[in-house]
């Protein structure tokens, strides 16, 4: 299990990943490999600009700015994901629930994952050690 140091110490090839999950699945829905959602592209965006936020100089991630930022981002993004992701629940919950042919491509799993990404990346970025700037 990673500490929060060892994600920290990994915190590039973190944001990286990120950035990479985001151009693949615009690309598959670019490609046109599935069906256009705007839950879902609203979700890969926020992701890629999450990865994007997190490859900032670690001086540049303790700025009230890109916390800001990074947050307002987060919360838009996760909400997004919480709504998707419900509507899965309210169908389970009417009898009508049913995986996509694809299973591995089911927004109500895809939208969980989203949402654990995002939390994740958010809280990554809120917790990176930042350097203390002295006193000039």
């Amino acid at each position: 299990m990673p500490t929060l140091q060892t994600l920290h110490r990994h915190l590039r090839w973190i944001a990286l990943a990120a950035i990479v999950i985001s151009v693949l699945t615009w690309a598959v829905d670019l490609a046109g490999v599935v069906y256009t959602c705007p839950y879902c592209r609203s979700q890969r965006t926020v992701i890629g600009l999450l990865g994007l936020l997190l490859l900032l100089p670690v001086t540049a991630l303790g700025h009230w700015a890109v916390r800001w930022l990074a947050t307002v981002l987060a919360v838009f993004g996760a909400q997004v994901a919480s709504r998707q992701h419900f509507g899965g629940w309210s169908k389970i919950s009417a009898g009508e629930f049913a995986f996509a042919q694809k299973w591995w491509i089911d927004p109500f799993l895809l939208s969980g994952i989203a949402l654990f990404l995002i939390t994740g990346l958010v809280l990554l970025l809120w917790s990176a050690p930042v350097p203390r700037q002295r006193d000039a």
